[in-house]
């Protein structure tokens, strides 16, 4: 654990690119392999091997942190220019506080930010405060701020509404249940349409049908007694004409599927490392998993390109780009 976390925050005292990291260290531009004499202070000659081998991984680690770009240039002009772009958050550990892990991920890349706070900023940060796509995201309220014509809400996330109540006591439990039934069938037609076997036009027509039923159960439960049954009904209806983007618009899939899976690696990162331990750990982490999951959906060799960049920042070249 202490050794996973030491190396998830090795770009907490990196010193700038360009500066050496204190007295007597390398530059930037120096070779991997450290003199003789840097490598007698690590012991004897019959550790000698030993030591070359720890000095030239920790330079390697040090120029692989300070040579990924903080983000690539060209990322946020695609997530704008992007039709479609899945978002989603989740918790995060920095210095021990409560953060928020956030992604943007579109066709092409995947966009990660370390912030403390969960609100709206981070989300025109991420996406631009002028994004004309369509946000696939949940329903959380720093969305809030997107034209409602422009956002897809989360069908797995309304699935999970039904359920709590279908769970519920008395007759909102015979409406969860009735939302869910029609869920179902809504989903079967997708499913056809997506494998061609159904025509969009007639899909449309069968989805009018499930909607007025779907609405009508809705004010139902929102008119029921209690507190937390007329709630998530009131805020389901709230979005309601978010719920059918996927269906008047082509391209768009009716879950949040991309965005969740991107941010699956940081979450293990969170529960095995505890997060990180600064902010310069945090950019380092959003950094690394913006450029390793860009190259995946690219279908690039990750370790070809981080082997470029550390090459490239300790000879002081242009940092390769990890985008097409």
């Amino acid at each position: 654990m202490k050794h996973r976390r030491a190396c998830v925050d090795v770009a907490c005292h990196l010193p700038e690119r360009g500066r050496p990291a204190g007295p007597g260290a390398p530059s930037p531009s120096a070779s991997v392999a450290p003199s003789p004499a840097r490598a007698d202070a690590y012991g004897d000659g019959a550790q000698g091997p030993a030591a070359l081998e720890r000095q030239s991984l920790k330079l390697r680690e040090i120029a692989t942190a300070r040579g990924l770009p903080t983000r690539n240039p060209e990322d946020p002009e695609k997530v704008q220019r992007s039709a479609v772009t899945h978002l989603d958050e989740t918790s995060w550990r920095e210095r021990n506080r409560l953060a928020w892990l956030w992604t943007a991920v579109t066709k092409d890349v995947s966009v990660f930010l370390i912030r403390p706070t969960r609100g709206a900023a981070v989300a025109k940060e991420l996406i631009g405060e002028r994004f004309d796509g369509v946000a696939v995201s949940d329903r959380w309220s720093g969305y809030d701020w997107i034209d409602i014509e422009q956002r897809q809400a989360c069908w797995a996330h309304l699935l999970r509404d039904f359920r709590k109540i279908a769970e519920s006591q008395g007759l909102t439990s015979w409406i969860g249940e009735s939302l869910e039934k029609r869920a179902r069938e809504l989903f079967a037609l997708w499913h056809r349409v997506r494998d061609g076997t159904l025509q969009r036009v007639t899909f449309r027509r069968h989805v009018r049908r499930i909607r007025r039923g779907m609405v009508d159960l809705l004010q139902l439960g929102a008119a029921s007694d209690g507190w937390r049954v007329p709630g998530l009904c009131r805020g389901i209806l709230e979005l309601e004409q978010a719920m059918w983007t996927f269906v008047r618009r082509e391209g768009i899939e009716p879950t949040n599927n991309d965005a969740e899976r991107a941010l699956r690696p940081g979450v293990i990162w969170r529960k095995t490392c505890l997060g990180t331990q600064s902010d310069r750990g945090s950019r380092f982490a959003e950094r690394l998993m913006s450029c390793v999951t860009t190259l995946r959906r690219n279908e690039r060799n990750v370790l070809d390109y981080l082997c470029a960049v550390s090459g490239a920042a300790l000879r002081d070249d242009p940092i390769p780009s990890f985008v097409n």
